[in-house]
């Protein structure tokens, strides 16, 4: 029995021109189903909404501004889940919709509860269909065409695969649409072997991710020893081949686990709200020594962030890692670069450190 997650990007789900994919839906929920009857779990993360709704609306080209778009995700996403409730209810399984945004995993709370709801839908043999809440979402608080909200939810669910579905074959050497000597990756060990493809931000007219997107999110995956697929949603023989132990398209290799759930949580869904700049000290302190940063190693603050805010801590311009702040950026301001004894004077009732190493993750 496996848990499976298996995301369909928007141009899996939609044409250029707006109109559904309903050959791909129909022929994607049947694979899912037969996972499902196997004893699988299974979670199926959508883009489309907004293509569907432009579709609906006769928009046209995808609109460029935040209204147009939450507003064609309004009427587009009760459409979408329809169709997929009623693909799944035709197979006798019970579909869910789940829409999340941003905040819903970038707070503590709000993340172990979206876990704890995800896991009892499975336990009761749902497939949820889950997609971001466009309708309130913003260009600020966008998982990217849900490549990252697919990473994030195998991680939520402890997945044991995810499948990105997308247009391509899989990750090439560089675009194959505009280099012919381009080649596809067939397996990767480690997400630092792509360092140097040209792998592109294009995208479908109707999607947000592109490529890169895809790969980010394979890497989040991974990272939490989940294995990841990017293949092709368009060829029929891709995702069975794929479920079933076979090779197609480009797989990730699960990494070994270095972190806790709470600190892949705080990698990736926590936003950081400014940085904490150290010096060569508190930089090698943290990435080698596993310490928290104290006040004393903070040579800057840049943003304005409150206690118990993400920060991203940096060192001569390279990024270190990211943690929760014990102090607010103003706080921090003030004692920076000072000894514990001489921040207690300052703010009486300060912690010693600016960053716990507990809530701190490299990076």
């Amino acid at each position: 029995m496996a848990r499976l997650v298996i995301k369909l990007g928007s141009s899996i789900v939609a044409r250029d021109d707006g109109t559904l994919r309903a050959d791909v839906l129909a022929r994607v929920c049947l694979q899912a189903a037969d996972r499902h009857a196997a004893g699988d779990d299974v979670v199926l993360v959508t883009s489309g909404a907004i293509a569907r709704g432009i579709e609906v609306m006769a928009l046209g080209p995808r609109p460029s501004s935040v209204e147009d778009l939450q507003a064609a995700s309004a009427v587009g996403q009760g459409k979408l889940f329809r169709i997929y409730d009623e693909l799944l209810r035709e197979r006798g399984i019970t579909a869910a919709q789940v829409l999340l945004t941003f905040f819903d995993l970038s707070a503590r709370s709000h993340y172990l509860n979206a876990r704890r709801t995800l896991r009892r839908l499975l336990d009761w043999r749902v497939v949820p269909v889950i997609n971001e809440n466009d309708t309130t979402a913003t260009d600020e608080i966008s998982f990217g065409d849900n490549d990252f909200l697919a990473a994030q939810v195998a991680i939520l669910i402890g997945a044991d695969l995810v499948v990105l579905l997308t247009d391509a074959e899989g990750v090439f050497t560089a675009d194959p649409r505009t280099n012919p000597a381009a080649t596809l990756v067939p397996d990767v060990q480690d997400p630092a072997e792509l360092e140097g493809l040209q792998i592109g931000h294009a995208t479908s007219p109707l999607g947000s991710g592109g490529m890169r997107s895809k790969v980010v999110a394979a890497e989040m995956a991974t990272a939490a020893g989940i294995p990841a697929v990017i293949c092709s949603g368009l060829d029929p023989a891709a995702l069975p081949t794929v479920l079933a132990g076979g090779r197609a398209g480009t797989r990730f290799a699960a990494q070994p686990a270095r972190f806790s759930s709470f600190k892949l949580w705080l990698r990736y869904a926590k936003p950081a709200r400014g940085t904490v700049l150290v010096d060569a000290g508190a930089a090698r302190a943290l990435r080698d020594g596993g310490t928290s940063l104290l006040p004393v190693g903070v040579v800057g603050v840049e943003g304005d962030f409150d206690a118990g805010e993400g920060v991203n801590v940096a060192e001569g311009g390279v990024l270190v890692g990211k943690g929760i702040a014990s102090y607010s950026a103003d706080e921090l301001r003030r004692v920076a670069g000072l000894q514990s004894a001489q921040v207690r004077e300052i703010l009486p009732r300060a912690t010693d450190e600016a960053v716990h190493r507990d809530y701190f993750v490299l990076v």
